[in-house]
């Protein structure tokens, strides 16, 4: 048995742990730059706002309702995130962290337990250790859970849990269940089934084996198969490498000078080397763009990209900073605000077996055990304690956040001070 612990409108959850005013009220937060809104309280969705919704089409309705709006605050959302899995980690051992507000738990083996008040036993003590409340959905696949927590969180009459157990409540489960709210089946797919009288969950059980596969590859045939109960996904205990690692930030005031674009891309080219080093991988294609404000009719536009293969694949900060700036000098026009920026390495590969360079230059043992001081600096100081120069200090190119709240968890300034 598998069961999916979903966190409840995480980033407004979050929220709310550190301001209890805030339960019962609207609470929305915005994209990068106070763009969109991307998470949303169930108070602000029984408002009609949407996913993905420009916040400045809806500033009549926040004021009128009284909504809480929040710039996104990643630090604080992804050290609560870590503590809801500590939790979850405590009651079994079989642990798939799917997303930041996600997780699988194996539940094999715990045949003379009660499942149903299992979960509720684990729901109740991540909401007492973390404030964050959570629906689980438990059911003998993967693809059956995220069915089952999809019925948890959507009707609550069964206060957050809810179990697919047998073939009945299987199938009822799959009849009211929307082809294309299935894990795997995605939009495209979800248009095609539609022609073919696919419309929930349940009809897609019915369709042909051969003809799912025909169609759909052996991907759609699985995803069939695990709505019949039958497993077919493993638990993946530890992340795959990625294949591809990207740092792109719009900026919270448009840039013409070079140098802040330089600091900015600088600093994008670190975080993919970073994240490079914490996978054990090492990239030998960097690619850099930059594009200016397509919504600003008034002002000339401009959009270009450089890829550089690397001599010798490398996860190290300088080398990666050194290629980005050529590829950012390469494309940069004056004259033109730019609105947006980024870093992406591709050609990733182990760090364990790197093809050399006759005439590489690199002393690399260096640049590796250097790279291992300045990572643990920064996880024991906190990110950006030391960087590269090039880097810049002043941010002036940092993204707009107007609303964003404090750090409780990770900043000693913004600790809660408790008066008694």
């Amino acid at each position: 048995m598998y069961a999916l612990a979903d966190c409840n409108n995480f980033y407004a959850s979050c929220e709310r742990v550190f301001d209890p005013s805030l339960i019962g009220r609207p609470v929305v937060v915005l994209s990068n730059n106070d763009g969109c809104v991307i998470a949303r309280s169930n108070e602000a969705k029984a408002l009609g706002i949407k996913m993905g919704e420009p916040a400045f089409k809806i500033k009549e309705l926040i004021e009128k309702a009284n909504v809480a709006v929040f710039s996104s605050n990643y630090t604080l959302y992804g050290d609560m995130s870590q503590r809801v899995m500590n939790t979850l980690a405590s009651f079994t051992p079989d642990i798939e962290i799917y997303s930041i507000d996600e997780a699988f738990l194996g539940l094999h083996g715990f045949s003379y337990v009660d499942l149903m008040d299992y979960a509720r036993h684990i729901r109740k003590t991540t909401m007492r250790n973390t404030g964050i409340p959570i629906s689980l959905g438990l059911a003998p696949t993967k693809t059956l859970a995220k069915v089952a927590n999809h019925i948890a969180k959507k009707q609550p009459q069964h206060q957050g849990v809810y179990m697919i157990a047998n073939d009945q409540q299987r199938v009822d489960a799959l009849k009211g269940f929307e082809i294309g709210e299935v894990w795997g089946i995605g939009r495209q797919y979800s248009k095609f089934l539609s022609r073919y009288g696919v419309n929930t969950a349940y009809d897609f059980t019915r369709m042909p084996a051969g003809w799912v596969r025909q169609h759909m590859s052996v991907v759609g045939l699985r995803t069939q198969k695990e709505l019949l109960g039958i497993p077919c996904i493993d638990l993946e205990h530890a992340a795959p490498p990625k294949k591809a690692i990207a740092t792109t930030r719009s900026f919270g005031e448009m840039q013409t000078d070079l140098g802040y674009l330089s600091e900015a891309v600088a600093s994008f080219a670190a975080s993919c080397a970073q994240k490079l080093r914490k996978q054990q991988s090492v990239a030998q294609v960097v690619m850099v763009f930059a594009h200016t404000n397509y919504f600003r009719d008034d002002l000339p536009q401009y959009s270009a990209s450089k890829t550089i293969t690397l001599p010798v694949p490398t996860s190290s900060t300088m080398e990666l900073i050194h290629y980005a700036l050529i590829g950012l000098k390469s494309i940069y026009k004056p004259g033109f605000r730019y609105k947006k920026a980024g870093v992406i390495v591709t050609g990733i590969s182990t760090n364990q077996h790197i093809q050399t360079s006759l005439f590489d230059s690199i002393d690399r043992e260096k640049h590796s055990k250097l790279m291992v001081v300045v990572d643990k600096l920064n996880d024991k100081y906190g990110r950006h304690t030391v960087k590269v120069a090039a880097q810049g200090a002043g941010r002036k190119w940092k993204l707009r956040q107007e609303r964003i709240s404090p750090m409780y968890t990770t900043r000693w300034d913004d600790i809660i001070t408790v008066k008694v």
